[in-house]
């Protein structure tokens, strides 16, 4: 008789950005690390999809205290996943792993920082084919028109 035993250390789940934030609509890789001992040591995760955001790191880390000092046993994979996506929803500005992304959600540049993120993040299925890849393609298309008819008017009104 075989077994039939999953290994469930090493999984990647999805996680869909949250409503009200930029990565709303949009899909994010992750890995999850349990160990053997699992719920005793906290799971481990690291984002797969690229994000510009204070509280992942370059490799894709995740700043997550709940994750570390904070863990408890009773708290299961619900509770890790809600809280890799809670970051996404309330970033913490300081400290933060991504300083330049930090130092633009303090300044109040979300859209900046979301214009440097994986497009499946923000767009969903289909990166930049995405529906909302889509809109900020037109919207980007809207600026640059009205920038070109801006540009045309200028010798204009010299004169």
């Amino acid at each position: 008789m075989a077994s039939r035993s999953f290994d469930l250390s090493n999984r990647q789940v999805t996680i869909e950005g949250p409503k009200g934030t930029v990565y709303a609509g949009g899909l994010s890789r992750m890995k999850l690390l349990l160990g053997k001992d699992f719920p005793a040591p906290p799971a481990k995760g690291d984002l797969l999809t690229e994000i510009f955001h204070p509280n992942v790191g370059a490799s894709g880390e995740i700043c997550a205290n709940a994750l570390k000092r904070d863990w408890a046993a009773e708290l299961g994979i619900r509770h890790v996943l809600l809280t890799i996506k809670c970051p996404l929803m309330h970033p913490n500005r300081e400290p933060a792993l991504d300083e330049e992304a930090g130092r633009l959600l303090l300044q109040g540049h979300e859209e900046d920082a979301a214009a440097s993120t994986d497009p499946v993040a923000l767009g969903g299925p289909g990166g930049a084919e995405g529906p909302v890849a889509r809109k900020h393609a037109v919207e980007r298309d809207k600026k640059l028109v009205a920038k070109k008819k801006t540009d045309q008017k200028r010798p204009l009104r010299r004169l």
